[in-house]
This record gives C-alpha cells, structure tokens and sequence, in this order.
C-alpha cells in the first residue's frame, strides 16, 4: 500500500496595516504588533521619510520605536521627492527581502495614497510639472478651494464626484495632470486592482472625535516646544515641494511676513490638522476590509487585547 503525502501549502506572507487619522496611536500600537510578530515596520507617511521633518511629521524618535527596524522613516532628503509610485516600487522591493525573514510585516500609516499604491497598485499618470503645480496652488492661496472645485467640475465632472473635493492638494494633483495630458484625469485612470503575493489585514483606530482633537492641539504645542517653527525655516528654500504645503509648514510665511501672530499661526496649524485627519478618516472609511477598533479603547494593551479577542485571523501570539 503506498502511502500519499500532501505537503502543506506554504502560507502566504501578509502585511499587517495600522491605519487612522494623524495622532491617533498608529504608531505605539504598530510598535507593540511589530515585537509580537518580531518583524519589521514600513512607515506609509507621506512626509516621515524626510529626514529634514522629523518635527512636523511626528517621525517616531529612536525611543518610540523601541528597537524595532523601521523604513521610510528619516531616510532620504526633501530634495527627493517621493510620490506614491515611487513609494509603491520602492516598498515592494524592500518586502521582497523582508519575506525573507518574516511572515509578517507591519504597516503604519495615515497616507491613504501611499497605502493603496502598495495594496492595489497606482495608476501611472503623468509626471509632476512643478509650474502647472504653482499656477493652481497660487490659484487657491488667492481665491480658495472653490476655485479649484470649480475648476475641476468644469473640466472633469466624474472626477469631481468621486475624488474628495475638500482636500486641495488632490484638486491641485488633478489639475496638473489635466494640463499636461491635454484630457481628464478619469480618461487615464485604469483602477484595475494589481496581483499581490501577499494578503493584507487591516487594523483602524478612529478616537472619538474630541480626544481626537485634544490629542491634535497637544501633538502641536509639542511640536513647537520641540524647533517646529526653526524646522520650517530651514526647510524654506523647499516651499513650493508637495510635503511642505502640510499643516505645520505651510501656516509659518504668513507669521513671518507679519500677517498674523504667532498664536494665530499655531491655531491655524492645529484647526489644518484637524482638518486632515477628518479626511484621514473619510478616506479609510470607505475601505470595507478595515477593522476599527472601538473608539473608546484608547490603551495600546487595550488594544492588543480587543485585536486578540475580536480578530483570531490576526493569530497575534
């Protein structure tokens, strides 16, 4: 009698998203997962991988990261920019070392960009025209987001009632790469969903909304106790890049050509920075397969448990 032996299918490797709006916890609870699985942490920030901006972009310090290897954090200089293709491109060769070492890798971040580049893929769409870029950023600086909604309802009507029309920068993107295309930005998109050789699961802290904000206004008071404002100076030379129209950069010139106070500028860093995060959140909320945990449960040993309890497909040791 001969006797058969099925080998196991070896399992898939898996990234372990933590997603959210900005001060959330992302990365104390990315942190924790990280040591339990005894892996690695892929920053998805669109602004923590430049080492000029560890202030403003709240790159988590050599403390918080508590040992565990992070990447994208602090390792390369404004003057390379890095968009969501090249963060695509970019993580994906870095994973494919990492599922060397392990099955599981984490993935921290609040770029809903970045994160679905790496998900699903990212439309090759034209290359960034810095002029066309200014002519519509000075558009909005001098006549407000109508202008640019307006503008892209014009030009793009199907775009405009499927993109998020409060967020400028994603208005001004979609401008530029109609004026260099010559055609609507829906005209290049493909929005077929790339083949990976990794699963994903999806982990969503969403505080309530006053912690949220109380969390906000004490990440800035920090921030400025800690150089932010002497971090923006130095970076001034950097104005028109992508990363530096962000709260907590782009609020400083005004302050320094005397057109407000310095508590008017903070304010308006911490009412941008709310603002943000409300988009965070719109953003991941229209991904069904994230899991949030409940608003109350704020501890990260809470939160472990709640993944623990709630989550078995996690297998968190």
């Amino acid at each position: 009698m001969t006797t058969t032996i099925t080998e196991s299918p070896t399992p898939r490797p898996r990234l372990l998203l933590v997603v959210g709006p900005t001060a959330s916890g992302k990365t104390a609870l990315a942190v924790q997962l990280a040591k339990q699985f005894q892996t690695s942490v892929i920053s998805a920030d669109s602004r923590q991988c430049y080492r000029e901006m560890p202030v403003g972009s709240a790159a988590p310090t050599v403390d918080e990261q508590e040992g565990v290897p992070h990447f994208f954090v602090g390792d390369r200089s404004v003057a390379q920019h890095l968009s969501a293709g090249s963060f695509e491109n970019e993580a994906l060769s870095l994973l494919q070392t990492l599922w060397s070492r392990h099955s599981t890798v984490v993935v921290c971040g609040g770029a809903g960009l970045f994160i679905r580049a790496l998900v699903e893929g990212f439309d090759a769409l034209a290359k960034e025209q810095p002029d066309r870029r200014r002519h519509w950023q000075t558009l909005w600086e001098q006549e407000g987001l109508t202008a640019l909604q307006t503008a892209v309802r014009q030009r793009d009507p199907a775009y405009a009632a499927r993109a998020d029309m409060q967020n400028h920068q994603r208005l001004i993107r979609a401008l530029e790469i109609m004026d260099t295309e010559g055609r609507p930005v829906t005209d290049l998109w493909t929005r077929s969903v790339k083949q990976r050789g990794f699963d994903c699961q999806w982990i969503g802290l969403q505080p309530e909304r006053a912690r949220l904000y109380d969390q906000i206004n004490h990440r800035v008071e920090s921030m400025d106790a800690a150089g932010l404002e002497s971090e923006a100076q130095a970076l001034y030379p950097y104005a028109d890049h992508k990363a530096l129209k962000s709260p907590g950069y782009a609020e400083w010139p005004a302050y320094w050509d005397g057109q407000l106070t310095r508590g008017t500028c903070l304010d308006l860093i911490r009412q941008h920075t709310r603002n943000y995060a409300r988009r965070q959140l719109t953003w991941f909320r229209r991904c069904e397969a994230v899991h949030w945990i409940p608003a109350p449960i704020l501890e990260v040993d809470s939160r472990l448990d709640w993944i623990r309890r709630n989550l078995p497909e996690v297998k968190l040791p």
